[in-house]
């Protein structure tokens, strides 16, 4: 196993819990970003909040549009756990990587510009990183990956590797 190797798992790991950690924070309210009373169980949206106040720049009006949409709450939230979930067993990490990057994206517009630098933030960082991750074929080190890809449907659709 090289270096390079293990970084990029190390890199997938910590995005993983990332990831689960913001799906169970804003359904469960652990008190971190989410208090207990703004929990998704509690009955409160995990978009709202962000899209309502949050959003500026060009696509604001659209991002506030759509803050508190159902369809949109459980789609977000979906993908914060599947991504999560994907990323930490080594399981899809190329659909993982590229709908990341995706939401990060989608993200990054929700904000512009960004507060703190004119075109660079976490979001990038993280577009790249997914990227890295689904290029990688990060999976197959500390992962699931290599079984999966030996598996029916992965052999069927490469593309869930």
């Amino acid at each position: 196993m090289k270096v390079l190797d293990k970084v990029w798992a190390c890199l997938r790991l910590a995005l993983g819990w990332i990831f689960l950690w913001a799906f169970l924070d804003k359904v469960f309210g652990l008190g971190f970003s989410t208090a207990p009373d703004k929990a998704w169980l509690a009955g409160v949206s995990p978009t709202a909040g962000y899209l309502t106040a949050m959003t500026t720049g060009p696509f604001a009006s659209f991002y506030q549009s759509i803050a508190g949409n159902s369809v949109v709450d459980l789609l977000f939230m979906l993908g914060l756990l599947l991504l999560g979930v994907s990323l930490l067993l080594g399981i899809g990490v190329r659909v993982a990587g590229y709908s990341g990057a995706l939401l990060m994206f989608l993200m990054w517009t929700s904000a512009l510009p960004p507060q703190h630098n004119p075109f660079i933030d976490e979001h990038i960082v993280y577009i790249i990183v997914l990227v890295g991750l689904a290029y990688a074929n990060t999976g197959m080190t500390w992962g699931l990956g290599k079984w999966w890809s030996r598996t029916n449907v992965a052999k069927r659709y490469p593309f869930l590797r």
